[in-house]
């Protein structure tokens, strides 16, 4: 087992550092067992940044939105009147007590259920950050910025956040978002969620993921010092500068 002081030294060795604005994503089932398991990583992730540091998780509800892929899947097969059954039975957002959803890992609960940490209001795509720059990242998040520049997304790159993938493969490397969204053309679709008032409906980009893997191979083969790389506990641990990795993925992507 993986104690909190062998994964603070395993941390620093990587990169992280006192002050870090750092947006975690894990598999905790890849590092394998820690001490004090979820909770016990967050122990880890504090102590290295230290007071003036920020840990940033994101911790959507895609099951708020009934024009997501999981409500989307939760409803096939079902007739319309079962559907809308369905529909009528979705827990409102709250940023206070509404979950993270299981596919966003033990990990983002944990550090959303943290004292002291503040969430984003977005129903779909919040996101939960703890320490100096907590309020900064998770005070504004418009509706129509699910995970672009004026969302906390954008303040990671603003704030020149590092990215830890702990287990976690560039398939899933959320920033790339920020990257598809500065090309020409970005289609518009309409979303529904149920919020903290109810039910919204709104316009927003069209965002897709399924071509994340590729990109993230193009950015190491372009760039391989991008990343700083090492073993920890079961798993590959990479340290990835958001600021760089969106503006090389926004270059590859509009080459």
């Amino acid at each position: 087992m993986l104690t909190v002081p062998a994964l603070v030294s395993g941390l620093a060795d990587l990169g992280v550092r006192p002050g870090m604005v750092l947006h975690v994503q894990a598999s905790l089932r890849s590092l394998g067992p820690v001490a004090g398991g979820a909770g016990g990583v967050v122990d880890a992730l504090l102590e290295v940044l230290g007071p003036g540091g920020t840990l940033v998780a994101y911790t959507a509800t895609p099951e708020n939105s009934s024009t997501s892929r999981i409500h989307q899947s939760a409803v096939e097969g079902l007739t319309p009147e079962e559907a809308e059954l369905h529909r009528a039975g979705m827990p409102r957002f709250d940023p206070a007590s509404t979950p993270a959803s299981p596919t966003m890992g033990a990990l983002s609960e944990a550090i959303r259920t943290r004292p002291g940490a503040l969430r984003s209001s977005h129903p779909q795509t919040s996101w939960a950050a703890l320490g100096r720059h907590a309020r900064e990242i998770t005070a504004a998040h418009p509706l129509t910025s699910h995970l672009g520049p004026e969302s906390p997304l954008g303040r990671l790159y603003d704030l020149d956040a590092r990215v830890l993938m702990l287990g976690v493969p560039m398939d899933h490397f959320t920033a790339f978002h920020l990257a598809d969204l500065r090309q020409p053309g970005v289609s518009l679709r309409e979303y529904r969620c149920v919020g903290v008032e109810g039910w919204v409906a709104f316009k927003a980009p069209d965002l897709d993921d399924l071509h994340f893997g590729d990109l993230g191979a193009r950015l190491f083969s372009t760039e391989p010092a991008l990343a700083v790389t090492r073993p920890l506990g079961g798993t590959t641990a990479r340290l990835i500068p958001v600021r760089p990795a969106v503006d090389l993925a926004s270059h590859l992507l509009a080459a």
